[in-house]
């Protein structure tokens, strides 16, 4: 009787944990129904787990303003032909995101949806 009460109790705590882990990496702050496209400099590329992130300095009527950009996992860039050195302060890009719902200057980017400025993609994939 007690190893099966260990053997439920392990198994909520095993289903308990995947769920947080599931949700740490949920995308639901982004609004994928509408997004933007969007020109401007590079000002930061963060390589960094689990997620990378673009600093992009863009234009608007009142200035730039600096957006957080959030991508994809290092792990899964290096498969597309990313590296660290891929993006770097003062690269023009142009790309298409998904804004954050909030209307804060922030969104999530794709590889398939960004370039160079002049049409040139980031890397050639595989």
């Amino acid at each position: 009787m007690k190893r099966q009460i260990a053997a439920v109790l392990f198994a909520g705590a095993f289903v308990a944990a995947t769920g947080a882990a599931v949700a740490h990496h949920s995308f639901a702050m982004f609004d994928s129904e509408h997004p933007m496209d969007m020109d401007g400099i590079v000002q930061e590329f963060k390589f960094t787990s689990p997620h990378t992130f673009i600093l992009l300095k863009v234009k608007d009527k009142e200035g730039d303003v600096t957006w957080s950009l959030e991508g994809a996992s290092p792990s899964a860039l290096v498969r597309d032909g990313w590296s660290s050195k891929s993006l770097k302060s003062g690269d023009e890009l142009t790309m298409k995101i998904d804004p954050l719902r909030s209307g804060a200057p922030g969104g999530a980017w794709a590889v398939k949806n960004i370039k160079f400025k002049d049409g040139k993609p980031v890397v050639v994939s595989h």
